[in-house]
């Protein structure tokens, strides 16, 4: 059995919302462990004019919680 938890983050990007999403993993694996999967929630962009400045999403990262002793719950 395993037990996860699910925790929201955001992330943005000039370029578009598929690096704003490859960031927002891309951290989230570089901080937490056992990441299994990503639920993009909410996403939107920052005008300034008619220009598009900024993507950003809200997503949703579940892992695996350990089960205290470094191991993971399986």
């Amino acid at each position: 059995m395993s037990v996860a938890r699910i925790t929201e983050i955001s992330a943005t990007s000039t370029k578009s919302f598929e690096d704003a999403v490859q960031q927002g993993v891309q951290r989230a694996t570089a901080t937490l462990r056992n990441v299994k999967s990503a639920w993009i929630k909410e996403h939107q962009i920052k005008i300034d004019g008619s220009n598009i400045t900024e993507y950003q999403v809200n997503l949703l990262i579940t892992f695996i919680l350990d089960d205290g002793d470094g191991q993971d719950i399986a």
